[in-house]
């Protein structure tokens, strides 16, 4: 009885296999037929419903992403008249995330993800990405980035800077925020360390 089981098994394998990759004249067997071929447009082809023949349309002037930030402050860290940055993060953005607490956990959390392969944990600038090779990026514990505004600091998080790459298509608007708060909470905490290596 188990013999033949394995006999008929043996055999029906055989057939599905040996009926892989043989052409045929047949089409294929689809039982939902709509759901293969639907009639759609593909992106950027071309389309005569529309005068422009395009079948990607334009959206309306003026309208705006609900993602998207409308505050220019904030969405891109420097000032109403474009003539610098801002100093400190937007306090709408810390009303938002529950206060200045709130907003340095949530950005501990996205720094362990978005940065410590280069910044390390600490922020001095010997992650992992390093020690395999990468230039090392600058320390965040020098006079310089200490001294620079926070709006400096989201800018940099959102375009990149040298070997740096932007983060603005991956990080959202307030999660950059969180992390400028995060490397200002390590610059506080690392503050005694950077004064001992200077002596």
């Amino acid at each position: 009885m188990r013999a033949s089981f394995f006999v008929a098994c043996a055999v029906t394998a055989g057939a599905l296999t040996g009926c892989r990759g043989e052409t045929s004249r047949e089409s294929p067997i689809i039982p939902i037929r709509n759901m293969y071929n639907q009639p759609k447009f593909s992106m950027q082809h071309e389309s005569a419903f529309f005068p422009d023949h395009r079948t990607m349309r334009a959206p309306p002037e003026g309208v705006v992403s609900r993602e998207e930030e409308w505050d220019e402050t904030i969405a891109t860290g420097r000032l109403d008249d474009d003539s610098g940055y801002v100093l400190t993060i937007p306090e709408q953005v810390v009303e938002q995330a529950g206060g200045m607490e709130s907003l340095v956990k949530r950005g501990q959390d996205r720094f362990g993800i978005y940065c410590t392969p280069c910044h390390d944990r600490t922020g001095s600038g010997d992650g992992m990405a390093v020690r395999h090779g990468m230039m090392k990026p600058p320390t965040f514990h020098q006079d310089r980035l200490r001294h620079a505004p926070d709006g400096q600091i989201f800018a940099t998080i959102s375009n990149g800077v040298r070997n740096m790459p932007e983060y603005g298509p991956q990080i959202p608007v307030r999660d950059r925020w969180a992390i400028v708060s995060y490397v200002r909470a390590l610059q506080i905490s690392q503050a005694p360390l950077a004064a001992e290596t200077k002596q």
